[in-house]
């Protein structure tokens, strides 16, 4: 059984490119924009994988988890629906992640004082204390692994990526395009 490509180290990734291009040699695909778009894929799956095995479990969060610990402590309280947008979560999904974080005591669901059908998520003292805790090593990692680009590089990257981003999402590019 062939290993999956999220599986291969740096050379086999080369000769598999190698073997995509060969194969559809002659078809009318734009290559370069199809090995860009998967490579994104791939550092993203390598890098959320790594950091869930190495960073977040042995915390006792998930991806998610730890991305809704994140923004409650970065911008503070939220409604559901603005923080589900911002983790880049399905609001149905957010209920269950948030009945976890909240029976870990994390954080607290309460109903918005001017219309009680809108709800708000609230980061609780132990929940500030967990991100607190985490969120260096997470940051460590992210070091680690910009770690073979020199400063520019890394730079230039977090900014192609906000291109891409923004038009995959079919949004205005506001910032950071220096």
């Amino acid at each position: 059984m062939p290993i999956p490509l999220s599986q291969h180290g740096p050379e086999e990734l080369l000769e598999a490119e190698r073997d995509i291009r060969s194969r559809l040699e002659g078809e009318p695909f734009d290559f370069e924009a199809m090995l860009a778009v998967s490579n994104i894929y791939r550092a993203a799956t390598a890098v959320r994988n790594r950091m869930e095995r190495e960073v977040l479990a042995p915390a006792g969060l998930t991806w998610g988890g730890f991305t809704i610990l994140f923004v409650l402590w970065v911008w503070g309280e939220r409604e559901t629906s603005e923080l589900a947008e911002e983790c880049g979560i399905a609001k149905g999904t957010l209920s269950g992640m948030l009945s976890t974080l909240e029976k870990g005591g994390l954080v607290a669901r309460s109903r918005h004082p001017e219309d009680g059908r809108r709800v708000l998520v609230s980061l609780l003292e132990a929940g500030r204390e967990k991100i607190e805790r985490v969120f260096p090593d997470f940051n460590r990692r992210e070091v680690a692994f910009t770690s073979a680009l020199d400063e520019s590089e890394v730079h230039e990257m977090a900014r192609l990526l906000r291109v891409v981003t923004a038009t995959a999402s079919e949004s205005e590019l506001v910032a950071g395009v220096d």
